[in-house]
C-alpha cells in the first residue's frame, strides 16, 4: 500500500520504536480465514498468535496473504507471499 502514515513508521521498514502516535509497531501476519462481507480476516503472526485483523484498506485477502498489520488494521497485502516474510 502506497500512501501508509509516515508518523506510524509503517512505510516499509517497521522499526522496534512503533508508531510515534499510539506505541504499536506493524508486523506481518499471515491470513487463515478471510470474511469478506464484513471486511475482516483471521491472522496468524510468526509464532502462532492469532488476531482478527480489518482489510479494507488493502482490498480483497485470500488465505496465505502476507499482511502488514498496524493497530488491527491490515495496511499492506503481499499475494501468497508468507515465505518471503518468514511467515509459516
Amino acid at each position: 500500500m502506497s500512501g501508509a502514515d509516515p508518523s506510524c513508521g509503517a512505510t516499509g521498514d517497521v522499526h522496534a520504536e512503533g508508531c510515534v502516535t499510539c506505541g504499536d509497531a506493524a508486523a506481518w501476519m499471515r491470513v487463515v480465514t478471510v470474511d469478506a462481507p464484513n471486511a475482516l480476516a483471521r491472522c496468524v503472526d510468526d509464532g502462532g498468535r492469532g488476531e482478527t485483523v480489518a482489510t479494507e484498506l488493502v482490498g480483497a485477502v485470500a488465505p496465505d496473504d502476507a499482511l502488514l498489520v498496524h493497530a488491527g488494521t491490515a495496511i499492506h497485502r503481499e499475494a501468497g507471499a508468507p515465505a518471503q516474510r518468514g511467515l509459516r
